[in-house]
């Protein structure tokens, strides 16, 4: 079965790090683009990276810019999401999601192949 499942997760003070992985099985990422999203309590998705397929070029939303790094291993089939500087406003669910498509700030989601189940982030002292 074809599935990607995110890991990396947990319970960091303001400031600190961590490094999200979105591990793909049943397939292979080397063709696909690869997004973050994240969904906190009570707020609409929000989409937070994305790497292109070819050209492992990214996409990052302005309220991550500069603090997160998304980048792909394809030899491991695994794309990472390092964050650092996090805000408790970064706390959410954070998903991966793989398909045929190129970053950019809307992508319809009808180009979205494969879930992940997400993974909790909280950013709290």
């Amino acid at each position: 079965e074809a599935q990607v499942e995110e890991s990396g997760g947990g319970l960091v003070h303001p400031g600190g790090s961590l490094n999200l992985s979105c591990a793909a099985s049943g397939f292979s990422l080397h063709y696909y683009s690869i997004s973050w999203f994240r969904q906190a309590p009570g707020k609409e998705r929000e989409g937070v990276s994305c790497i292109n397929s070819d050209d492992a070029s990214t996409w990052y939303a302005d309220t991550v810019k500069g603090r997160f790094t998304i980048s792909r291993d394809n030899a491991k089939n695994t794309v990472y999401l390092q964050m650092n500087s996090l805000k408790p406003e970064d706390t959410a669910v954070y998903s991966c999601v793989a398909g045929i498509y190129f970053c950019a700030a809307v992508v319809p989601s009808s180009l979205y192949d494969y879930w992940g189940q997400g993974t909790q982030v909280t950013v709290s002292s």
